[in-house]
């Protein structure tokens, strides 16, 4: 079945959430400040582990960097278009939106955990392969896989976050389930180079989304999503003047 991958990852968020909201009760305030710090470096790690791997690499023996220009470019030209967008403020009004229709008006914490949430679980390249295999092949293994991660993050940034992370299933399920009707047209431009640069400015963004947990709106993430899109290009404008 066509788009099972993106309800099945849909419905593990919101089960993460639920489960974070129960377990959430019973953790007192100091506990939720050392799982929020412990959340933080989590994501903080995740995202510069994706982004080391993206970068070095070993030839005759030594280590070697590369990606230099491609990530410069991507961050550059994505910053521009986003804060141009003003991605940050669309989303966040969104979220100003959701907690409203959903009785959260009292929740000060409610937007911020929307944002990061939503920002923690939809960048990446499982998320965009994971679409394509489902949209082609009816193979939602990959979605799947990022559910249980997905339900996981969820469930701890919950319960340390409060609720507003649960609504971060609906900007999964918009753009997974996107992907997946969109993949045969989608499935041409992400070649290997294509998706090697997808992750590893993913990656860095994720990484932002983990110092913004630490140290609070340093980057405005959401402006910054544009350059995983300008990072495909590349790839693609790369692999024409080979």
């Amino acid at each position: 079945m066509i788009g099972l991958g993106t309800l099945i990852n849909t419905a593990l968020v919101v089960a993460g959430g639920i489960a974070g909201m129960f377990f959430g009760r019973f953790i007192t305030p100091r506990l939720q400040d050392g799982l929020m710090k412990a959340t933080a470096l989590s994501v903080l790690f995740v995202g510069l582990a994706g982004a080391l791997g993206g970068m070095l690499s070993i030839a005759d023996g030594k280590l070697v960097s590369g990606g230099t220009a491609m990530i410069v470019v991507s961050l550059a030209a994505g910053a521009l278009a986003g804060e141009w967008i003003n991605l940050e403020h669309q989303i966040g009004r969104f979220g100003e939106w959701l907690k409203y229709k959903t009785g959260s008006a009292g929740d000060s914490s409610f937007v911020d955990a929307f944002v990061t949430a939503s920002l923690t679980v939809s960048i990446g390249a499982m998320a965009i392969v994971g679409s394509i295999q489902d949209g082609i092949n009816a193979d939602p293994s990959t979605l799947i896989l990022k559910g249980a991660i997905d339900a996981l993050l969820v469930c701890i940034m919950t319960a340390s976050m409060g609720k507003g992370c649960i609504f971060s299933a609906i900007p999964v399920f918009i753009f997974e389930g996107s992907l997946t009707l969109l993949a045969r047209l989608i499935q041409p431009i992400m070649s290997a180079a294509a998706i090697a640069n997808l992750s590893t400015v993913g990656a860095i963004l994720i990484f932002c989304v983990g110092v913004n947990l630490i140290w609070e709106r340093t980057f405005k993430v959401a402006n910054l999503l544009p350059a995983v899109v300008v990072a495909v290009l590349f790839a693609q404008i790369g692999r024409a003047h080979v």
